[in-house]
This record gives structure tokens, C-alpha cells and sequence, in this order.
């Protein structure tokens, strides 16, 4: 029987429970995809990161939820982060990350917050839909499409906070739009500057709790509403989490805190898959 270490973590909260969690799979070379599909499965959380080492303090990284394989994930980048410095024993003093889709990633630790410096994503005005209104119950006042390869989103901006949290959207009727993910934002109150909520039924995420990736288009949307270029953003779901944001001319850094919540070992089946399968 081979086994392989797991860990499980709390992201953009600094309480156990709260945030969006992940787990988090260190390997020493490739499983095969289905035997990483299989697991992100089993886990039935949002993302699943496996990681192995790429040189010093530098790691190959891939995320996978229950349904899909994503091209970028704020959220279990910075559990990877945080189980590579508090768990494994890592103290440089940043980590780089090589993705598939999205480059190098670099994640600097900042006493308990971690930095990750994500690309930054265009968007474009489109057309009002009434099939995105009725799916989610409420008129936008703006839709904005974020072109991403494999996760195009829609990205629309409500016309309050209150309309944000009090969102009960058909997740039925968003499964069938021809966008992948659903993103719903309004300005904040108090002291935060903009609130989210995430939707992609389609990736098998009814509602991400927090979702690091989509401020990368959510900070500089509200960079030209607010003429600021750093945030303090909350997403509005049943866990909730805070996220803050600062805009640079090709990066968004997105930083948070985290919290450790399970560590344990993955009994894959026997014949165990083959490690040494290149990266596809």
C-alpha cells in the first residue's frame, strides 16, 4: 500500500472554521491526473493542491476541485504556502510556484499574513442578460466579462452590499449559462471597500467560501470605481472570509491569513499509480 501526505487548512481567516478550505498534497513526483481527480473528488472541498519540487524553494503547482482541473487558485495557494512553512519546515523567505495556466506564482510570508502575487485579468463591458438576471434573482447594475482560458467568467456588480449577502440565487439556472462562474460584487460598507460572492456549479462549487483568483479582476474593477489602488475586501458567503488587495501594473497581490485544521496520510490502491508519469 502507498500512501501520501495530505493537509488540510483554513485560508483568508485566522479562525478555525471560517475562510475557504483546501487541501493541501506534497508529492515527490506526478500521480497520474485520474488518481489526482479521484482524490480532489474524495476530499469534496473546493480545491485540492498538489505540489512537487521544482529546485530551491521553488514548486510545480496544481489545482483540481471535485469536477475540474482550474487554470489559478488564490485560496489553496496560500494553504500550500502555509503548510510548506509551518508544517515541512520551508523558512525561505518566499515561495515560488510554477503553474500550468498562470506562470510563477510568489508568495511572501508577512508575520501571519501570506502575500501572493497573482496575475492580473482584463475584463470587458458586455451586454445586460436577462437569463443572468433571473438565475440570480436581482438586476446588475454592470456586467463585465473576464476572459480566462478554461473559466470564463461573468463578473456583475450589484446594487448594494445588502444585495450581495441577501443573494439567493438559482444555481440550477447558472449551471446552464454559457458562462462557466458566476462572479457578484458591490461596494462595502464600513470599513471594507468591495464585497464578492463566487458561483461555479459548473466546476462542481456551488458557492466558493472565499475565492482568492476572482481579485484579480475584483481589485481593479473597484481600482476605477474608487480611484485607490489597496483594498480590504470581504466575500460575503456562509464562512466568509478577508482579503486584502493591492493593484501593481501586471499583478494583483491578494494576501490573507490561514490556519492549519488536519494533517494525515492518503492510502492510494494497490498497484499504486505510477509516480514518475511526466507532468501533462
Amino acid at each position: 500500500m502507498t500512501t501520501v501526505p495530505i493537509y488540510q487548512a483554513d485560508a483568508f481567516t485566522s479562525t478555525l472554521f471560517g475562510g475557504n478550505p483546501a487541501a493541501v498534497v506534497p508529492l515527490e513526483a506526478w500521480l497520474p491526473d485520474e488518481a489526482m481527480r479521484a482524490i480532489a473528488l474524495e476530499n469534496n472541498l473546493s480545491e485540492t493542491a498538489f505540489l512537487v519540487p521544482a529546485g530551491q524553494a521553488r514548486w510545480e503547482l496544481r489545482w483540481f476541485t471535485p469536477a475540474a482541473e482550474v487554470p489559478l487558485c488564490g485560496h489553496a495557494t496560500l494553504a500550500t504556502a502555509l503548510v510548506l512553512t509551518e508544517c515541512l519546515g520551508v523558512n525561505a523567505a518566499t515561495l515560488t510556484f510554477a503553474t500550468k495556466y498562470s506562470g510563477d506564482l510568489i508568495v511572501r510570508r508577512d508575520g501571519p499574513f501570506y502575500e501572493m502575487r497573482l496575475p492580473r485579468r482584463l475584463f470587458h463591458p458586455v451586454a445586460p442578460d436577462a437569463t443572468v438576471a433571473a438565475a440570480l434573482g436581482v438586476e446588475p447594475t454592470e456586467y463585465w466579462a473576464v476572459p480566462v482560458p478554461g473559466d470564463d467568467v461573468l463578473m456583475v456588480v450589484l446594487p448594494s452590499e445588502a444585495h450581495v449577502r441577501d443573494l439567493a440565487p438559482d444555481l440550477g439556472a447558472i449551471k446552464r449559462l454559457s458562462w462557466r462562474s458566476v462572479l457578484v460584487t458591490a461596494k462595502g460598507e464600513g470599513s471594507v471597500d468591495f464585497v464578492s460572492r463566487y458561483f461555479a456549479p459548473r466546476f462542481g462549487i456551488d458557492e466558493d467560501p472565499v475565492t482568492g483568483s476572482a481579485h484579480c479582476s475584483l481589485a481593479p474593477l473597484w481600482m476605477e470605481k474608487l480611484g485607490k489602488a489597496e483594498f480590504i475586501a470581504r466575500q460575503l458567503s456562509a464562512r466568509g472570509g478577508e482579503i486584502f488587495c493591492r493593484v501593481e501594473e501586471e499583478s494583483v497581490i491578494v494576501a490573507g491569513r490561514g490556519v492549519l485544521y488536519m494533517e494525515g496520510r492518503i492510502r492510494l490502491p494497490s498497484p499504486a499509480p505510477s509516480e514518475s508519469r511526466e507532468r501533462a
